[in-house]
Formats: C-alpha cells, sequence, structure tokens
C-alpha cells in the first residue's frame, strides 16, 4: 500500500491551551460522547472517525508543538448535519452563549446554508446543511 491509497481519516488531534474549557465545550456545547478519556487526552466519537484532544506542549513524539499563533486558528472543523436540524443546532450554540463569528449565511452557488463559531482554542467551526 502506498500513502495515495490511504481513504479513511480515522482521528484528528487538537492541541490545547485550554484543555479543560475545550474538553467542556465539545462534551457539553457540541455533545459529542466520550469514547475514550484520559488525564492528559480525550477522544470524542464524530460519526465513523474520533476527535482527539490534547494539551499543547506534551507531544508523544517527544518533540516540539510550537506555539499557537495567538489570535487565529488553527484548523477549521465543518459538520454537516441534515437541513432540517440547522436551526436546532443554531440554537443550542447561542443558547450555550457561544458568540456566532458569522451567522446563518446561504451560499447559492455550493448550496450551503453555513453557521460559524469558535471553540476555546479559537478554531472555527463550521455547521452546515446541504439544500
Amino acid at each position: 500500500m502506498s500513502l495515495k491509497e490511504i481513504r479513511n481519516l480515522d482521528y484528528t488531534v487538537l492541541l490545547c491551551a485550554k484543555f479543560a474549557e475545550t474538553r467542556a465545550f465539545y462534551k457539553d456545547v457540541m455533545g459529542f460522547p466520550v469514547e475514550d478519556d484520559h488525564e492528559n487526552w480525550v477522544s470524542f466519537r464524530v460519526g465513523a472517525t474520533l476527535l482527539t484532544l490534547r494539551p499543547r506542549g506534551q507531544d508523544p513524539a517527544g518533540g516540539s508543538d510550537g506555539p499557537a499563533e495567538e489570535g487565529s486558528a488553527a484548523v477549521q472543523l465543518a459538520f454537516r448535519v441534515p437541513p432540517r436540524a440547522f436551526e436546532s443546532c443554531r440554537t443550542e450554540v447561542v443558547d450555550a452563549g457561544v458568540p456566532i463569528v458569522r451567522d446563518l449565511t446561504d451560499l447559492p452557488r455550493i448550496q450551503h446554508r453555513t453557521l460559524f463559531f469558535r471553540d476555546p482554542e479559537g478554531n472555527l467551526i463550521e455547521i452546515y446543511a446541504e439544500y
């Protein structure tokens, strides 16, 4: 097998300066079920993949994660929801007190309705529905 034959992304690791706060965000606001929880990392089940958090600076390979760039996102995570669920997802985000970066926007060119907000690390979170 070669690298170009890879077809699955099994998990994504977010490096966290605010580990406890970010853990609570993905558990309580996003409502993702905890798959595995340890002192220095936690994995959430998101469909067929895992979203894993670990504290920045605790590189298991022994290297350096490097500093986070203040004020900029390191990643954008996009979560597709059914069109009928879009408004209720938006309401949950607002009710949780999460500031909206860009409110409901229809993008006819790609037939998406989107909503953007940030996790405690400053990463962009997109909820979108196809129409």
